[in-house]
């Protein structure tokens, strides 16, 4: 028993002095913690301002019931019941009754409200007995934060945002997602808590032990009519073909900024949202917007030219018993390259790659190379995958014997909707190759933190002869009647692009299906925009050509910003002398000048113009005006002097 005795004191004692700090520090833990407080993300705006994605501070109101003294509680707790009542249109003795409840019960964090706005959480906070704060009035305040799309679902995949679930993972989609760490998160904030019981835990104070600093806001390039046309022109398109899912992008020619960038992809309802962000994460095989690059390596090797000509042989024709074939069926006989393009010919195409390169297939792929089509832009969004080209000194199984011929035509290379806008956009941009663009400038409030320039990937993709040769080809392609994008042509505006349809899963004829596309830019002679937009497994029945499918997409899209947004929106000059409204002016002036107080001759005047003289007289006179455009008469004649308060009856027509 003595030995028993001697231990225990030597335990009680190694706690107290040889081990105290530590069981302090773990008891402290357990009753008392350091809470985070999120920092309020950065909003997300448009180019020209509009919010698109902003943390909206969200509150939770308790009440410690034990705080308050007996006399406090019972000064205040009828007119902290009455104002709740007021605020939730429910009765002041139901919240008495409860309050009181709480109180008898001891419940240290009783709720008032959850999930409130700013302005409902000043309201509740100056109620009676919580204005006292919360060593007084038991105010307890948590603040939380939460994202929202002011815009909806129109571009909020590009939009983005940055989830954690309960394992930690993040998701980081769009801007939102890759610009979040650099500069929308902000600095977290922290703040002690004190454990009450049950799981339960309360602030220590009302106030923050370190503030949270909001993050930066973002400028996108993103301009929201823009937008809102591409949506509902790709909405409309998807809906009318059932297709499975789509993308349109519009790019700012010189600059490379993003103007817009709609994903839709359908549900199990067959309703379609953003579901994927196509246009940057979906690579495919191209089909016939490839035919651009092909000729374009063909031109600058010299190996073929525009006036070329090509036997289509029929619309067939086989390389190891593997058959090209034309849409047409009979082919398009004998027919120029330039032709050949324009009808989208795959016979045709193929024939002028076959005959250049055939002994040299990797001076193709090399030309390829030169012209950046084998890199990925590098953009900050997640999920960007790179650029497909098979080539005969890799092997990694995509080279075979029919490779650099299925190639011409699209087959074989992958792209991603943006990889091929890129490039056409640098055709539109004579040959300066620039990097697609989401954001113009970072701010802290209406301070400028970071701006962001137009980054230039390729200064000259290809000769400038070269350039004009394929700027020619793509207007040709939407103007001539001939061409498989004419259908779109209008007389109002221009535009220049390439169709392109494109077989899906054709190793399986009953997964066959199609990618239907369109590419270009327009203006077709002073490129200010280009786009383009891909369409994926349109109901067969229905349709699938590019020119049919994407195509009105692409025409809708090009007519809205005409129509909406000007191109031209500055006034050279303003000195121009027309003699007509010389003349009309200083008959106006001389006639204003000599008749103060007499009627003049208004007959013929326009009747604005006749209206501003009468009303501008020494004498008040009151004009009535019948009809619009020329006075043919007047109440009162000529050279009679006129009365105060008399009125005048111009009739005009």
């Amino acid at each position: 028993m003595f030995i028993f005795g001697i231990a225990v004191v030597f335990k009680l004692l190694s706690i107290q002095f040889l081990q105290g700090e530590k069981y302090k520090a773990l008891a402290t833990e357990r009753v008392v913690k350091d809470v985070v407080i999120p920092a309020n993300r950065g909003n997300v705006y448009s180019v020209n301002g509009n919010l698109l994605a902003t943390s909206i501070p969200k509150y939770d109101i308790r009440f410690d019931a034990v705080t308050p003294s007996a006399k406090t509680f019972e000064k205040y707790i009828k007119s902290l019941s009455d104002s709740l009542a007021k605020y939730t249109g429910e009765s002041s003795r139901k919240f008495e009754k409860q309050l009181r409840y709480a109180r008898a019960n001891r419940n240290r964090y009783y709720l008032l409200a959850r999930d409130i706005g700013y302005s409902d959480y000043i309201r509740i906070r100056n109620f009676p007995l919580l204005s006292l704060g919360a060593f007084k009035g038991g105010l307890i305040v948590e603040q939380s934060t939460k994202r929202e799309h002011p815009m909806g679902g129109i571009a909020q995949r590009t939009i983005g945002y940055e989830r954690v679930d309960d394992q930690g993972n993040v998701t980081r989609p769009g801007i939102d997602g890759a610009f979040g760490v650099r500069y929308l998160r902000g600095v977290d904030g922290h703040r002690k808590k004190q454990q009450i019981g049950k799981g339960q835990w309360k602030p220590l104070s009302d106030a923050n032990e370190i503030e949270p600093k909001d993050g930066y806001d973002v400028y996108t390039t993103i301009d929201v009519n823009i937008q809102d046309i591409a949506h509902h022109s790709l909405l409309e398109q998807l809906e009318k073909y059932k297709a499975d899912h789509g993308c349109v992008v519009v790019m700012e020619t010189e600059t490379g900024e993003i103007r817009a960038i709609s994903n839709l992809g359908r549900n199990k309802n067959g309703h379609y949202y953003e579901r994927l962000n196509y246009a940057v994460g979906e690579t495919h095989e191209s089909g016939s917007t490839f035919k651009l690059m092909a000729l374009a390596a063909a031109f600058e090797d010299k190996v073929a030219d525009t006036s070329d000509v090509i036997d289509t042989e029929k619309g067939v024709i086989s390389f190891y018993g593997k058959k090209v074939r034309d849409s047409k069926r009979g082919g398009y006989g004998k027919i120029s390259v330039s032709e050949a393009f324009e009808v989208s010919s795959n016979t045709g195409i193929v024939k002028v790659i076959d005959k250049g390169y055939r002994e040299q297939p990797s001076k193709f792929v090399d030309r390829l190379y030169e012209m950046n089509l084998d890199q990925d832009l590098g953009l900050p969004i997640i999920g960007e995958p790179a650029p497909i080209i098979p080539d005969p000194r890799i092997k990694n199984g995509r080279w075979s014997g029919i490779a650099l011929q299925w190639m011409a035509y699209g087959y074989g290379v992958s792209f991603t909707p943006l990889q091929t806008l890129a490039f056409y956009n640098a055709i539109a941009n004579d040959g300066v190759m620039v990097k697609p663009r989401f954001l113009k400038e970072v701010r802290a409030f209406d301070k400028v933190i970071e701006p962001f320039e137009k980054e230039v990937v390729n200064k000259s993709v290809c000769s400038k002869e070269t350039i004009a040769k394929l700027q020619i080809l793509l207007k040709n392609v939407v103007e001539k009647d001939h061409g498989t994008g004419h259908r779109l042509y209008s007389k109002h505006f221009s535009m220049a692009g390439k169709t392109g349809t494109c077989q899906k899963d054709y190793r399986d004829k009953e997964k066959l299906n199609y990618i239907s596309s369109f590419a270009g830019y327009f203006p077709a002679d002073n490129p200010k925009y280009s786009c383009i937009v891909v369409i994926h497994e349109p109901e067969k029945g229905i349709g699938y050509y590019g020119a049919d499918v994407s195509g009105p997409v692409f025409k809708r899209v090009a007519q809205k910003i005409y129509t909406d947004t000007p191109l031209i929106d500055e006034i050279l000059s303003l000195e121009v002398n027309v003699a007509e409204v010389d003349e009309a002016y200083d008959g106006f002036y001389e006639t204003a000048q000599t008749y103060k107080t007499i009627m003049p001759n208004l007959i013929g005047m326009p009747a604005m113009d006749a209206m501003v003289l009468l009303e501008n007289m020494q004498v008040d006179v009151k004009v009535k005006l019948e009809g619009n455009g020329i006075v043919k008469s007047q109440s009162v004649i000529k050279n009679k002097k006129l009365k105060s308060n008399q009125t005048v009856v111009l009739k005009a027509s």
